[in-house]
């Protein structure tokens, strides 16, 4: 790999580690405690070591991020198969709703998360999620969202959503996410 081709590798990925950091709501489809141990993230603790003051706050905020993310569409991830980046046919319906969303609510931004399988290197790991990622980007884009609401980042492989060494496992770890954020 070229010494170039290797900055532009690092560049993603420390640019993936930055969007990440960022502060985004996780969308109420993927808050079950199986998602949150994919994740990494523990589920807010709601027994006697918080107190009522604490467990009021979190209803609070998670009432207002539910109230903002009222008709987002609830499908959030789009699927590939191996070693693609084209958005299959039954995925379109999803990204469109999502470009209506984006369309009718001026304020929303969404990052769009590229991933892949475990199998080949992260180089090419992180260079096809971000093709997946821009492949629904420009889908969005085509179907009335603005340039400016949507982001598109790579994972490669470092996001699985399933931890297995196995097809199935594999066919759910390639995909893109929708994440809307959070509202300033």
């Amino acid at each position: 790999m070229s010494h170039s081709a290797r900055k532009t590798c690092f560049a993603l990925a420390a640019a993936s580690l930055f969007v990440a950091a960022c502060a985004t709501d996780t969308p109420p489809a993927d808050t079950s405690p199986a998602a949150a141990s994919a994740s990494g993230t523990q589920a807010p603790r709601t027994g006697s070591a918080a107190t009522k003051d604490q467990r009021g706050q979190r209803a609070t905020s998670q009432a207002g991020t539910q109230a903002a993310l009222k008709g987002v569409p609830g499908q959030r991830s789009v699927y590939y198969d191996f070693d693609r980046a084209e958005v299959k046919p039954e995925f379109r319906p999803t990204i469109e709703a999502h470009a209506r969303y984006l369309r009718d609510n001026a304020d929303a931004r969404v990052t769009i998360e590229g991933n892949g399988d475990e199998r080949g290197s992260r180089e090419y790991n992180l260079a096809l999620g971000q093709k997946r990622a821009e492949a629904v980007q420009r889908m969005m884009r085509l179907s009335g969202a603005a340039d400016g609401q949507i982001e598109a980042v790579s994972f490669g492989e470092e996001k699985p959503k399933a931890l297995g060494h196995d097809e199935a496992s594999w066919a759910e770890n390639r995909r893109s996410d929708v994440v809307y954020q959070r509202g300033k």
